[in-house]
């Protein structure tokens, strides 16, 4: 490898995707292809992952022992490459509805996912067949969670009789799918990952199922990062207080408060609200991540420094003046995840930012069924269920619609006795 594509390396964006979709798709098989013919697996590594001679790609990612003891995939599992053009980090998302918080937590960072779809599973040789509703599932918690581009990804086909009627077949019911739920599907490719076709290399087969476009690493090569929330008014959320060991200058505060930057950008000067407490101050010092002065925006870490002192703790918001103010009642689409329904009445504790408030579930609105994205009338929520709700909280937050701010825009419920992640929140703009 050249100097040159070592410093193309470097400062390449890495896209951070996962994979996901139902049990045993083979989203791990597909992962360890990327690996293996990436080049990006040693070959020690590789001798610890054979079954009877042959290489279990699945066992690359399935790093539990609970995992390859069942064959299945428990936990997010990172694993990095790089090609010469982009760096990667894949979380490899379980598949099982159990585990669907786990999911959850690895979509809510990624710039992209891959949807496997196991054709082997599905009715293919009906053209109206029914996907699986892990499939539906994933794919709707994705557009929930503003995951940039999607990649539906059409796996097992060199286990069918007809694959190229079948890719047919299943492609159009995905395409009808996302058209319905207003999904942002960048492409969908037809891959075997126990074969390797169309992961990395292109297939053996020329104009494979009849699909002639890029392979899947092609297509995450050109995919999008996310975008930070750069172009909105700053806000920040304080995570940690530090307080200088010694300081005698007193035109400026003593403390530095510390966090990453929701949204927006801060730098030497600005004028500045704290939240909830309401109090002004302009800002006299702004470090990065190396305590170094600079200008920081939105998505990276940074100290604050402000010109007098001021109250401030952890969960505290420092926001630009014209920020809008707090408020005690959100509308909101939750992703539910714990055992326990959710039910009308109940308080959690909620989670924005550093900031802990309790909150009572004045109302659920309605649920989302999966099958038809019909919304149905319903009295609680169970597991692994998407739907609407309002929260009545107990002091004010500072939220803006998921749509608008992704950082601003989402919160987590927490169970205030067993103190597990109840729901994901994501919050919805006020009716007026």
């Amino acid at each position: 490898m050249t100097a040159t594509t070592l410093s193309n390396l470097s400062t390449a964006s890495a896209l951070r995707f996962i994979t996901c979709g139902s049990v045993d798709d083979g989203k791990s098989t597909l992962i360890g292809r990327l690996l293996v013919d990436t080049r990006a697996v040693l070959q020690d590594h590789l001798a610890g992952v054979q079954r009877q001679g042959q290489t279990d790609l699945a066992l690359l990612t399935d790093g539990l022992t609970a995992e390859r003891e069942q064959g299945i995939t428990i936990d997010v599992a990172y694993r990095y490459f790089s090609t010469e053009t982009r760096k990667f980090i894949i979380g490899d998302a379980p598949g099982h509805e159990q585990y669907t918080r786990n999911m959850v937590t690895a979509a809510s960072s990624a710039d992209a996912a891959v949807v496997l779809i196991d054709a082997t599973k599905l009715e293919w040789k009906n053209p109206t067949h029914a996907l699986l509703p892990q499939t539906r599932r994933h794919s709707l918690l994705l557009q929930l969670l503003r995951v940039p581009s999607i990649v539906f990804a059409v796996n097992k086909l060199d286990a069918v009789d007809d694959a190229a009627l079948a890719f047919k077949h299943i492609s159009a019911q995905l395409a009808a799918f996302a058209r319905n739920a207003g999904l942002n599907v960048h492409a969908t490719v037809p891959v075997s990952a126990l074969k390797g076709w169309n992961v990395v290399d292109a297939a053996e087969q020329k104009s494979w199922c009849g699909y002639e476009g890029p392979t899947l690493l092609q297509i995450l090569e050109a995919l999008p990062t996310t975008a930070p929330d750069t172009d909105l008014s700053f806000a920040f959320p304080v995570q940690w207080v530090e307080k200088f060991s010694s300081s005698s200058d007193t035109s400026q505060g003593r403390r530095v408060f510390w966090g990453r930057v929701a949204a927006g950008a801060v730098q030497v000067g600005d004028e500045i609200k704290v939240f909830p407490s309401g109090q002004t101050a302009t800002v006299a010092q702004v470090l990065n991540h190396v305590r170094q002065p600079e200008t920081v925006g939105a998505g990276h870490s940074a100290g604050v420094v402000l010109d007098r002192e001021v109250d401030v703790s952890r969960g505290d918001w420092l926001l630009s003046p014209g920020h809008s103010a707090g408020t005690q009642s959100i509308q909101a689409t939750v992703a539910w995840l714990d055992d326990e329904p959710l039910v009308p009445g109940r308080v959690y504790w909620a989670l924005h930012g550093h900031r802990w408030v309790k909150a009572k579930v004045a109302r659920i609105a309605h649920r989302l069924n999966i099958q038809t994205l019909a919304k149905e009338d319903t009295q609680q929520l169970d597991a692994n269920s998407i739907g609407h709700v309002e929260l009545a909280l107990q002091a004010p937050l500072a939220v803006l619609p998921f749509a608008q701010a992704r950082v601003l825009g989402s919160l987590i419920l927490v169970d205030t006795a067993s103190h597990k992640t109840a729901g994901a929140v994501l919050v919805n703009p006020a009716v007026a």
